[in-house]
């Protein structure tokens, strides 16, 4: 929503502007100065990225790469020739990718490569006779933590969730020694791991750690990379190799007083 609005912003100031008559120069540099000043909101390095180039990379596919004074963007859509309902191509993708259901969960957040190095130092996780430990990434995207929880237990079962059917199929295609499904993370039943592994945002932790805590067994773990599940005292905190954080907790969860 911060990045809509800032876009929404920067084009309603470039067509007021050659509406009053103001050049095309002048227009497009005040318009992307309030991009610019606008990623001072975003917490993250993408998220500021993404605010201030939201309206010079709209502004050049709509003149395909010819952004000139004598450039009007009522005339763009003659320049590329496409149909007004084209602009919805990339909203459908949006949708297909990352459905309604999806959108209050974490968008695709992928695990850094060795991130998870030497996590078997921190965690070790013990199986049973007979059986495999189990270790399940809820919301797995395109396969990149489940990568890294191979490396670091290569003799685990992996079970990767996802929602997206698109992401599901390329998760299953880029980690074919885990059983990867589609599913909700949330109705889908936690009780048979032994860890839980987590790349969420900080607003669905607690949504989250009530899960884990009324469906895990008694020594299970729940991961949580980057960020901290703020109610609840760590187990255990993996240091990563990019200086992240992986925050261990073992239920039953003791809670922060």
């Amino acid at each position: 929503m911060p990045a809509l609005l800032a876009w929404g912003a920067a084009w309603l100031v470039f067509s007021a502007l050659r509406q009053l008559g103001a050049a095309a120069g002048l227009a497009l540099m005040l318009a992307t100065l309030i991009g610019a000043v606008s990623s001072l909101w975003g917490n993250t390095t993408w998220r500021r990225i993404l605010l201030a180039a939201g309206f010079p990379v709209s502004m050049l596919l709509t003149t395909f790469m010819q952004v000139a004074p004598h450039v009007d963007v009522h005339r763009a859509h003659s320049t590329l020739n496409l149909p007004a309902w084209a602009w919805l191509l990339p909203l459908g993708l949006l949708l297909l990718l990352y459905p309604l259901k999806s959108w209050r969960d974490a968008p695709m957040f992928p695990t850094p490569r060795g991130a998870l190095d030497g996590l078997n130092a921190t965690l070790a996780l013990t199986s049973k006779p007979h059986q495999a430990i189990q270790i399940l990434d809820a919301g797995c995207g395109l396969g990149d933590a489940l990568r890294e929880l191979h490396r670091a237990y290569p003799q685990a079962q992996l079970t990767g969730l996802e929602w997206s059917w698109p992401l599901r199929w390329v998760c299953g295609w880029r980690v074919p020694y885990a059983k990867v499904k589609r599913a909700d993370i949330w109705t889908a039943n936690w009780s048979g791991f032994d860890f839980v592994y987590l790349f969420q945002r900080p607003e669905s932790l607690a949504r989250a750690t009530d899960k884990a805590s009324r469906e895990l067994r008694a020594g299970a773990w729940l991961g949580s990379l980057e960020f901290e599940a703020t109610g609840l005292v760590p187990d255990a905190v993996h240091a990563c190799v990019d200086g992240r954080r992986l925050w261990l907790y073992q239920v039953p969860f003791t809670l922060r007083r």
